[in-house]
């Protein structure tokens, strides 16, 4: 079954390390609380808001070695009094699990985004 996942992150700063970071942080929880190989991964869109510009966060997917998994970038729209600094992701996967099982997981600020989908243990 084709599923989508969702994710979201802030980092502190507009600084390419810490883009590449959270964005592995975001993807590796992911995957461990979807248990997702990157063999199920059939693509994902990336977003990040237009106060990052210093990295791409695709690129830390690949640094994790989804090389033939479909990545792609945006930016998204500037809403006004959005959460800034934030990066997203919709991941779509093959996975037997239902839409209600699936876990999105939204960290650090960007769990104001989904508190509905927030569980007690995420503390980052």
């Amino acid at each position: 079954m084709l599923r989508a996942v969702r994710g979201a992150i802030t980092v502190e700063r507009d600084d390419r390390a810490e883009i590449l970071g959270a964005t592995e942080e975001m993807l590796r929880t992911l995957v461990a609380e979807n248990e997702i190989e990157e063999g199920d991964a059939v693509s994902a869109l990336f977003t990040v808001t237009e106060d990052l510009r210093t990295a791409f966060p695709a690129e830390a997917a690949r640094r994790m070695g989804w090389t033939s998994t479909p990545l792609m970038c945006a930016r998204e729209i500037p809403v006004p009094g959005a959460l800034p600094r934030c990066i997203r992701v919709l991941l779509h996967v093959h996975t037997d699990r239902t839409k209600e099982d699936i876990r999105h997981v939204y960290l650090r600020e960007a769990r104001s985004l989904r508190p509905d989908l927030v569980k007690e243990g995420d503390l980052k």
